[in-house]
């Protein structure tokens, strides 16, 4: 009698074929659509905040040159552009690599992974819980500093952590007033040379050090203490209010971004964006307190 043998292979035939994938073919095609259509919008984004615009029609104007060679048949020049491309790739990314590095430092900096218990900070005191008192203290000191030319320097935390900032400084972890912040920027005090970390409604560190911006976009007529808001700004999501030495002027650093020559009623309400309420769950409620927060700031 001939023994037969059914290999896993054969066995499968007669098995009903199961999917474990939960997602159908028009939803996996909606999800594929909704995630490049975020990763264009932020490379977009990028690059306009970048000097990587500039390297973008660079290539435009390559890509277009080499679509040329390619109707005219100019092979010479072709097999060169093919043949220095790796080259050309690799160049690119040493040039611009603080703009990656920078991008990386975003991306890892955003919301929506500190939201996750993975990344979630909860050894760290909240971020942000700004009450009405200490914004008028803000206001109220960076105004009175800017009456006298007293240069100040104010870098509010929110969901990135500052500490390797704070380490840089002296330690304070005082409450926030004007007159702290008034005595810190001084002239010829020990505190007043460099920045003040502000988190929640403590100042926790004085003559802190800031990492410089290299955008060569930023005016001229902006000393170091200027460039090094938009530096910091640039590699975190945090706030900070500068009081030019030379002019007065507060502005305020955000995203990369300096608003300058502020009024008080605009800085009150930039700072009044940072109110949360602290009754909020921190992982789960924060979407929620911010929505209130806007609703708020509209009325």
């Amino acid at each position: 009698m001939e023994e037969v043998v059914f290999s896993l292979k054969d066995w499968s035939k007669f098995l009903p074929k199961i999917s474990l994938n939960p997602f159908t073919d028009p939803i996996r095609n909606l999800l594929e659509i909704v995630i490049l259509s975020f990763l264009i919008y932020e490379i977009l984004a990028w690059i306009r905040d970048s000097r990587a615009w500039t390297l973008l029609r660079g290539i435009v104007v390559i890509l277009l040159f080499t679509a040329f060679a390619e109707i005219a048949e100019l092979n010479t020049i072709l097999w060169i552009i093919y043949k220095s491309a790796p080259t050309a790739i690799i160049a690119v990314m040493i040039i611009f690599q603080p703009e990656l590095r920078r991008a990386l430092e975003q991306l890892g900096s955003k919301n929506i992974l500190t939201t996750l218990a993975l990344f979630d900070d909860t050894s760290k005191k909240e971020a942000g819980q700004f009450t009405d008192k200490t914004i008028n203290e803000l206001v109220r000191a960076s105004f009175e500093m800017g009456k006298v030319c007293t240069g100040a320097l104010m870098v509010i935390e929110r969901e990135t952590s500052l500490k390797d900032i704070e380490k840089t400084g002296i330690e304070v972890d005082g409450l926030i007033t004007s007159q702290l912040l008034i005595n810190i920027f001084e002239h010829n005090t020990p505190l007043h040379d460099g920045a003040v970390v502000i988190r929640g409604n403590r100042v926790v560190a004085a003559t802190c050090y800031l990492p410089l911006s290299d955008n060569m976009m930023i005016s001229k007529e902006l000393g170091t203490r200027h460039r090094a808001a938009v530096g910091v700004s640039e590699v975190t999501d945090s706030i900070t209010v500068v009081v030019s030495e030379e002019t007065g002027y507060v502005s305020v650093a955000k995203g990369g971004h300096l608003t300058r020559n502020m009024t008080q009623e605009e800085l009150r309400e930039e700072l009044s964006k940072l109110k949360t309420n602290p009754s909020e769950p921190r992982r789960f409620g924060r979407l929620k307190g911010r929505l209130k927060n806007e609703r708020k700031a509209d009325e």
